[in-house]
C-alpha cells in the first residue's frame, strides 16, 4: 500500500495573531530608536538599506488589512505548504513598492503606526476561513497570518545582521511557526522518509526519497538550530557555510540538503 498522505500541520489562529502583533511591535520599537546613519546602512538584501527593509516590514503587516479591504477571492490558490515557492515571482513587485514608499519620503514611525492601526480595525471578528487575495493568489486569512511570521522573523534577522548589537528579540511563537512552516516546505519539495531533519525545539520532518526507517535512530539525520535553518531555507547562508561553521550536523550518505536549498530567496 502507498504511504498515507501526511496531514497538513495545524496552527492556533489566536496564538498566531498574537505572535505576529508581538513581533511587529518589537521591531517597531527597535526601528524607532535608529539614527539616520543606521537607517542608511546596507543590508544583505541586494541594495536595500535598513530604511527600505523597515518600510518593507510595515508593508508585510499592512498587506493583511489591505487584503481584508479587498473583495474576497473565489477560491484558494495558495496553501501554506506551497506559499514559499511563489515568493520569488513576487520579488520584483515587492521591490518596486518598497522603493516607491521610501522615495516618497514617508515617515517610518508613521508607517508602522498606520499598519498596526489598520490591522487593529480590520482583523477582530474576522474568521480564519475568510479568503484573502495576496500577491499571487487566494489564501485563507489563517494561513496568510502564518506567512506573516516568516516575513517578520526572517526580516528581523536581516535587521540584526545589518546592525550588529541591535539584537531585536524573536517572539517564541513567531519563531516556532516560521521554523515549522519552512521545515514542512522542505518535506513537500523533497517528499520521502530517508532523511530526518531536526530543528529543536520546534520541528522534526522527514524528507528525501529512499529507504524509510521504522524504529530507532534513522540512518540519515540533519540537525540545526532554528535561526540557522531559517537562514538556509531563505538563502541567507549556504549549506557548505553552515557545515563549515558547525551550525549544522549531518550524518548519513543522504544527509546532504545542499541541492534542495534555499526554499525561498
Amino acid at each position: 500500500m502507498p504511504p498515507a498522505k501526511k496531514r497538513a500541520r495545524a496552527y492556533d489562529p489566536t496564538k498566531i495573531r498574537t505572535a505576529v502583533l508581538a513581533q511587529y511591535a518589537t521591531v517597531r520599537e527597535a526601528v524607532a530608536g535608529l539614527t539616520d546613519e543606521q537607517l542608511a546602512r546596507p543590508t544583505r538584501l541586494g541594495d536595500w538599506t535598513v530604511c527600505e527593509l523597515a518600510a518593507h516590514l510595515t508593508m508585510s503587516l499592512g498587506a493583511v488589512a489591505r487584503s481584508l479591504a479587498a473583495p474576497e477571492p473565489d477560491k484558494v490558490d495558495v496553501t501554506l505548504q506551497n506559499w514559499a515557492f511563489g515568493t520569488a515571482a513576487a520579488a520584483g513587485r515587492v521591490d518596486e513598492d518598497v522603493r516607491a514608499v521610501v522615495s516618497g519620503g514617508a515617515d517610518l514611525d508613521a508607517l508602522f503606526g498606520q499598519a498596526a492601526d489598520r490591522l487593529a480595525e480590520a482583523l477582530p471578528g474576522v474568521p480564519g476561513t475568510r479568503l484573502v487575495q495576496m500577491r499571487f493568489g487566494g489564501m485563507t486569512l489563517a494561513d496568510f497570518m502564518v506567512t506573516r511570521t516568516v516575513e517578520l522573523v526572517v526580516h528581523t534577522d536581516d535587521l540584526n545582521d545589518a546592525l550588529p548589537g541591535l539584537d531585536v528579540p524573536y517572539d517564541r511563537q513567531a519563531l516556532a511557526a516560521c521554523t515549522r512552516l519552512l521545515a514542512d516546505t522542505l518535506a513537500l519539495k523533497a517528499p520521502g522518509g530517508s532523511v530526518e531533519v531536526r530543528i529543536p525545539p520546534y520541528a522534526v520532518v522527514q524528507c528525501v526519497e529512499g529507504p524509510r526507517h521504522t524504529r530507532g535512530t534513522p540512518p540519515n539525520v540533519v540537525e540545526t538550530d532554528p535561526l540557522t535553518w531559517i537562514r538556509l531555507a531563505t538563502g541567507r547562508t549556504t549549506w557548505a557555510t553552515a557545515l563549515d561553521a558547525a551550525k549544522v550536523s549531518a550524518s548519513g550518505e543522504r544527509a546532504d540538503l545542499g541541492g534542495l536549498l534555499p526554499l525561498m530567496s
